[in-house]
């Protein structure tokens, strides 16, 4: 009897012993997993969101910008070669800024990329120092002044594409024109008024893509119906939607790029004359 009362409490204390290992290893597991969720909420907490947002639509709206920039003007020189010039001197001026501006596309391509990436490594600076993220990453006089910088060429590179959405958007509004005028040629051509289809016209003077002493220049009526048919006429035309959408989207991208770092700048600032040292 006595041996089998020590037996069980042998097992006992095994039984305990066991309980209490898991128990340590249940709370060793707690430990790791609460510190690998603290280390992922403050890495979450410095990730500029805006910035990145931003740097995803500057990427996106380039990319349309440039793709379908370089490929309209590409098809607007044939197009208009075909159509509203006889004279290789009368266009030459539109060929020699077609060619010149699809090399300006793809340093606009590489500046945007490069200066994407700087922003939004500038976010990651400056959204670490406001939230005091790490304990050793703090912002300087220097930091502050680089964000300012930032701030400045942002604005200034906002304005100056402001232009060139403006710019974008002049050939889109040719296209609009003509595939309006064609709609209006092709209800004519349905009733009694066939003397009126000569006079619905579309002068590519007008738009600034030949000089005014270009022949024809001018295209009407029926021949007129007859370019907006071809495949020529819509793939050009949406290509130039594309590039005109990518330059609006890089435009909003700009936007929200100086809103962003504007509002971290003056964070800091703040802070700054608190004695808050951030």
């Amino acid at each position: 009897m006595a041996g089998s009362g020590f037996d069980w409490l042998r097992q006992l204390l095994r039984r305990l012993r066991g309980v209490d290992e898991k128990t340590s290893n249940l709370r060793r597991l707690q430990e790791v997993t609460s510190g690998c969720y603290d280390c992922c909420i403050r890495c979450l907490g410095a990730v500029p969101y805006t910035s990145l947002l931003a740097t995803l639509l500057c990427y996106t709206g380039v990319a349309l910008f440039c793709g379908g920039g370089h490929e309209a003007l590409t098809h607007t020189r044939t197009f208009v070669e075909l159509y509203f010039a006889r004279d290789v001197q009368d266009f030459i001026v539109l060929a020699d800024f077609i060619k010149y501006f699809q090399y300006v596309i793809y340093g606009l391509a590489s500046f945007f990329f490069l200066y994407g990436l700087l922003l939004l490594a500038e976010g990651f600076y400056t959204t670490s120092a406001v939230k005091q993220t790490f304990g050793e990453f703090r912002s300087t006089k220097f930091g502050r002044c680089l964000s300012l910088t930032f701030i400045i060429l942002t604005y200034v590179l906002a304005v100056i594409w402001l232009v060139v959405f403006g710019f974008t958007a002049i050939p889109v509004l040719f296209f609009i024109n003509m595939e309006s005028s064609c709609h209006k040629i092709n209800i004519l051509s349905e009733t009694t008024l066939f003397n009126q289809q000569a006079r619905v016209c579309m002068d590519a003077r007008m738009y600034g893509f030949l000089p005014w002493n270009a022949v024809p220049g001018i295209v009407c009526g029926n021949t007129l119906a007859s370019i907006c048919k071809t495949p020529e006429f819509y793939v050009t035309y949406d290509l130039y939607i594309c590039a005109f959408a990518g330059a609006g989207i890089t435009l909003l991208a700009l936007f929200v790029y100086v809103v962003a770092t504007t509002y971290n700048y003056a964070i800091l600032r703040f802070l700054g004359r608190k004695g808050i040292r951030c």
